[in-house]
Order: C-alpha cells, then sequence, then structure tokens
C-alpha cells in the first residue's frame, strides 16, 4: 500500500496533500519536529521526531519504502527517498528522478556556496496559486504511477 511522508515543518500543501490522499484512501504521515496542527482524518498519523538538525528528513528516510511519496523541498532527503525506490515531488509539483537528482545537488551546493560569499542574497520565489495547482496535478500523477508500482 502506497503511503506519503511530508516533510511538515515548512510545507505550504499539508492540506492540499491530505485531500488527494483521502481521495484515494492513502495514509499520510505527517513528519515534523513539532508545532503543526493534527488533522482530524484517521488516515492522517502525525509523527513527532526530537527537535534538530534533520531529525525529521532522518526519520523519513528510514521508514520510506519503494512506491512511497515523499513530499519535500529538501533535495538531500529527496536523493535519500529515491535510493529506496520511492517517489519524491517539491511542493510546488515538480519531481524529483534520478535523472534530475545529481543536477539538483550540485546546484544546491552552488548555490549555497554563492550565498554564503554573499554573492546571492535573496530567496527563493514566493509560492504562487500556480505553483499549488501544479502540485496538484504532480501529486494525482504521482499517485497513480506509485500504484502501478
Amino acid at each position: 500500500m502506497v503511503e506519503i511522508y511530508i516533510d511538515a515543518d515548512a510545507c505550504p500543501v499539508k492540506d492540499e496533500t491530505i485531500g488527494v490522499a483521502a481521495r484515494h484512501q492513502l495514509k499520510t504521515l505527517m513528519v515534523s519536529d513539532g508545532g503543526i496542527r493534527p488533522s482530524p482524518d484517521p488516515m492522517v498519523e502525525m509523527v513527532i521526531v526530537a527537535q534538530g538538525p534533520d531529525a525529521a528528513d532522518d526519520w523519513i528516510a528510514d521508514h520510506i519504502q519503494k512506491a512511497d511519496i515523499c513530499i519535500t523541498n529538501d533535495i538531500p532527503l529527496a536523493a535519500r527517498c529515491l535510493e529506496r525506490g520511492a517517489l519524491a515531488i517539491k511542493p510546488n509539483g515538480v519531481a524529483f528522478t534520478e535523472n534530475s537528482i545529481g543536477m539538483a545537488l550540485a546546484n544546491r551546493e552552488l548555490m549555497q556556496t554563492l550565498r554564503e560569499s554573499g554573492e546571492i542574497t535573496g530567496g527563493p520565489k514566493p509560492y504562487s496559486r500556480s505553483d499549488r495547482s501544479d502540485f496538484l496535478n504532480a501529486l494525482e500523477t504521482t499517485v497513480q504511477a506509485a500504484k502501478r508500482l
């Protein structure tokens, strides 16, 4: 049975993910170090991990299985999920794939170096309605693909 894991601390699409999961009767695990509202949906499990760097990421990477889905902006976590045979998508609907993860990791490293050197001072663009729409379409497609695995 496919399960959905949400890297929930800063995820802007928790409610949207729960809605899609409910339509497909999929268990959803919202993993966080605290501070998120519980869902009344019995198919949603709250997983509270100890506070610390990467605690939620480590929990997800240790529990996710082949054909499960991870919702995250965290590129290293997405890479760890892909290594386990899971699927991973960003909250803007962009899928992490075996073909794209290497470039995403390299770009992340480059951007971090540029930020640390002061070359780049801005952050990501604001989350938009079209990002939300793209995410819903991508999650539906990803759920269908995961069910076929």
